[in-house]
């Protein structure tokens, strides 16, 4: 995706912005990040903030950017806090409270294991805000599961369901989950089975990753059967999406987490 840097935002958005923070003394362009379009860390007199946003007229990266605001109040502490949204010359932006830290390494063997496991068990007691518009995480199924498969992947929790390394900020003490433009709400487990699956990315042994795991309750107490369907759903999905040849290397890692419940 193409990125526009502080500078080259129209005159309107840093008026928008200061308003907020007032006067903006230096600009960090951030690099990373796959949903937007804008990203940088500003400096202000009452401390650093982080910026991120996307063109009024990207609806998808709207629609994630809404989902973010709607559920960050039932998020911090597991995330940065949402300090304001501004939408003007031609942009939608939203400031969060910047927060110091690296894109974990989820390799066997690292110390971030052990801090992305703390920052897990937080948000696994987060439950989806009622009436904010939280998709339920069966949608993403309806395709290509039958309805009985379905009813399992329900639940309460404020799923995040895309804990790549981006978006797992660690530092020497603590880590933090960013982006939750995928939220949804289903079984606290799924967002374990996800992390386990970007363990194995990592080149994490499969056992090592799954001994990992085990350690979330809601994980040992998985039905089987409903990690079977997430299983099922996921690689179909993916499939779709890419064929199944080149599928194949993502779905084995998948299929490796019915092989332990």
């Amino acid at each position: 995706m193409a990125r526009t840097g502080w500078w080259e935002l129209p005159a309107e958005v840093w008026a928008a912005v200061e308003a907020h923070t007032g006067p903006v003394t230096g600009v960090r362009d951030v690099a990373d990040g796959l949903t937007c379009s804008a990203a940088a860390v500003l400096t202000t007199g009452a401390g650093p903030v982080f910026m991120k946003g996307v063109p009024v007229g990207d609806a998808r990266g709207r629609s994630g950017q809404a989902m973010e605001a709607v559920v960050n109040a039932a998020v911090r502490g597991v995330g940065p806090r949402l300090l304001w949204q501004v939408v003007a010359g031609g942009w939608d932006l939203l400031g969060f409270e910047y927060v110091e830290g690296r894109h974990a390494d989820l390799s066997a063997g690292w110390a971030d294991l052990a801090l992305v496991a703390s920052v897990l068990h937080s948000a696994q007691d987060v439950r989806a805000p009622e009436g904010a518009g939280v998709p339920s995480f069966t949608d993403r199924f309806t395709d290509v599961l039958p309805g009985e498969q379905l009813e399992m992947l329900r639940g309460d929790t404020l799923l995040h369901t895309d804990t790549n390394p981006h978006h797992l900020l660690v530092s020497e003490s603590r880590a933090w989950l960013v982006d939750w433009a995928m939220s949804a709400a289903g079984p606290a487990w799924v967002d374990v089975a996800y992390t386990t699956v970007r363990l194995m990315e990592a080149d994490c042994p499969a056992y090592e990753a799954l001994a990992w795991a085990a350690q979330f309750p809601s994980w040992a107490a998985a039905d089987p059967r409903a990690v079977e369907a997430f299983v099922t759903g996921t690689c179909r999905l993916w499939e779709r999406q890419v064929g199944a040849r080149d599928a194949r290397p993502s779905n084995a890692r998948f299929t490796v987490l019915g092989m332990a419940t």
